[in-house]
C-alpha cells in the first residue's frame, strides 16, 4: 500500500497553521530540508504537501496538469480578479488563453516597449539628486503608469494613489484568506472584508469606466483593452468577450503586471545597493550599449549582463513566490500517495535557493547565468513564470519592461539603502517588500 509523505507532527485543530503563517517561506524550505523532495503537512483541516524537485514539479505543472485545478488561495482570489486567466479552470481557461494569445503576440509586445521606455523615462524625473524614497513604492507608481497606458491606453496618473491603495487594501485581505475556515470569515462584517469590499468597488469603477470609454469610440488603441474587445472566440461561436469577461481578465492583468515586476525592480534595486562591483559591470555594458540614449526593444539583445541581473534578482527574491495546486482525484508522486483533494504546493522560493542546482545559493551573483549553465539547469529549477498550459502569458512582456526599464532608469540614477532600514519579506500573493525599500537617491552624471 502508497504510503503518505514524511512531514511534521501538527496540532490536532491548526494543524502547521502557526508556523506556516508565521514565516511561509521558511516554513517551507524548513519541511524540503528536514523531510525530502515531497512532505506532507496540514494547515488546518487542510491536507498539504510541499513538492521540490524539478522533474516531479514538471510533473504537477505540465505531464500531469490536468489532474490539479488551482489551489484554494488562488480560488479564493476571484473575489478579487473573479474568473480571468489566473484563476479559471478546464475548458473556460483554455477559450480564454486562446483569445487573449494574439494580445501577447512578438510583435504587439514590441510596440509596448516604447511605452515602457517612455515611462521609465519620466519617472527618473520624478526624484531629486539626494532625496530619501521608497523603492517599492516609487516601482509600484512607474509600473501602473506603465500598465495603464499599455493595458487601457490610458494616463492613469491622477489616480495613481486612488488605485494603489485600493491594490494594497485588496491584497492585503489574503492575509485574512489565507486562515483556516477563511471562507466563514470573508462572509462575517469584519473591518478587513468591508475594506476589501470597497477596494473592489473602487478597481471595478476604474476598469468599468475604461470599458464603456473603449466602447464608446470605438477605437484600436493599440492597447490591451482594445484588442480584448475587439477578439472573437474563431474556434468555436465567434463571440466576444462580455463586459464582465473583460473586467476580470483586465484585473488578473493589472495585478499581475502592475505588482510583480514593481516588487522584482524593488528587489533588484536592493541588491544592486548591497553589490556595488556588479553596479558597476551594468552601468558599464549600459554606456556601452546605449551612451545616454533610451532604450528600445532593438537594444534588449545588447544588454545580457541587465538581464542576468533581472534573472538573479528573481531566483533570490521570486515575485511568485509559491504554486498551489488542488489534488482533484487520488495520485502518486514519486512513489507517495497523495490524497484526492489535498493541496500541493511547489514554491520558487525554495526550489531557487536549492544548493543541488546552485553554488552558493544565497549569493547575489549574475555572472552564474552563461549559457553552459542554463544549458545543465533542470527546466524546473528555475521557474519565476510558472510553467506548463498556465505559464504566465505575460511572460515576454515582463521581461522585456524590467530590463527596459531597469537600463532606463539605472543610466540615470544610483540608489543607497538608507543605514538601518530593515529588509524583510512579506509573502502574500507576491513577494513585497515588508517595509518598504528606503533608499537615497544619486543622480548619476
Amino acid at each position: 500500500m502508497t504510503t503518505l509523505p514524511p512531514g511534521p507532527k501538527s496540532t490536532l485543530l491548526l494543524g502547521s497553521a502557526r508556523r506556516f503563517r508565521k514565516d511561509p517561506i521558511d516554513f517551507l524550505r524548513m519541511l524540503a530540508r528536514d523531510y525530502g523532495d515531497v512532505v506532507s503537512f496540514q494547515i488546518g483541516p487542510q491536507p498539504m504537501a510541499l513538492v521540490n524537485h524539478p522533474d516531479l514539479i514538471r510533473d504537477i505543472l505540465v505531464t500531469n496538469a490536468k489532474q490539479f485545478h488551482k489551489g484554494r488561495g488562488l480560488q479564493r482570489a476571484k473575489r478579487l480578479l473573479g474568473e480571468g486567466l489566473l484563476t479559471s479552470e478546464d475548458a473556460r481557461h483554455l477559450r480564454q488563453r486562446r483569445m487573449m494569445q494574439p494580445a501577447f503576440h512578438r510583435q504587439r509586445i514590441a510596440e509596448y516597449g516604447r511605452v515602457m521606455a517612455s515611462e521609465a523615462e519620466r519617472a527618473s524625473e520624478w526624484w531629486q539628486d539626494g532625496a530619501t524614497v521608497d523603492v517599492a513604492t516609487e516601482m509600484m507608481r512607474l509600473t501602473l503608469g506603465i500598465v495603464g497606458k499599455t493595458l487601457f491606453g490610458a494616463d492613469v496618473e491622477n489616480e495613481a494613489d486612488e488605485i494603489s491603495g485600493a491594490l494594497d487594501e485588496a491584497i492585503q485581505m489574503f492575509h485574512l484568506l489565507m486562515l483556516p475556515f477563511a471562507d466563514v470569515l470573508a462572509r462575517l462584517p469584519l473591518p478587513p472584508v468591508r475594506r476589501f469590499n470597497a477596494a473592489r468597488a473602487r478597481l471595478d469603477a476604474v476598469i468599468y469606466r475604461m470599458i464603456a470609454e473603449h466602447r464608446r469610440t470605438n477605437d484600436d488603441r493599440g492597447d490591451l483593452l482594445s484588442m480584448l474587445l475587439a477578439v472573437r472566440d474563431e474556434e468555436e461561436d465567434g463571440a466576444r468577450m462580455t463586459d464582465e469577461q473583460i473586467r476580470d481578465e483586465a484585473m488578473t492583468i493589472f495585478l499581475a503586471g502592475h505588482e510583480t515586476t514593481a516588487n522584482a525592480l524593488a528587489w533588484t534595486w536592493y541588491l544592486l545597493s548591497q553589490h556595488p562591483e556588479i553596479e558597476a559591470t551594468l552601468h558599464a555594458e549600459l554606456a556601452g550599449a546605449l551612451n545616454g540614449r533610451v532604450p528600445s526593444v532593438d537594444d534588449l539583445s545588447n544588454l545580457p549582463y541587465t538581464r542576468k541581473i533581472i534573472a538573479e534578482s528573481m531566483r533570490l527574491y521570486p515575485p511568485a513566490w509559491v504554486i498551489g495546486r488542488r489534488a482533484i482525484t487520488p495520485c502518486t508522486i514519486n512513489g507517495y500517495a497523495i490524497p484526492k483533494e489535498t493541496v500541493v504546493l511547489v514554491s520558487q522560493s525554495v526550489t531557487h535557493h536549492d544548493a543541488r542546482f546552485y553554488d552558493d545559493p544565497e549569493r547575489f551573483d549574475p555572472s552564474r547565468w552563461t549559457p553552459e549553465f542554463e544549458s545543465t539547469l533542470p527546466k524546473f529549477a528555475y521557474y519565476p513564470f510558472g510553467g506548463g498550459p498556465r505559464v504566465c502569458i505575460g511572460e515576454q512582456f515582463a521581461w522585456m519592461e524590467l530590463i527596459l526599464t531597469l537600463a532606463t532608469l539605472a543610466q540615470r540614477w544610483r540608489f543607497h539603502l538608507v543605514p538601518g532600514h530593515p529588509i524583510a519579506t512579506m509573502p502574500i500573493i507576491t513577494l513585497r517588500p515588508r517595509h518598504g525599500v528606503r533608499m537615497t537617491a544619486e543622480k548619476r552624471p
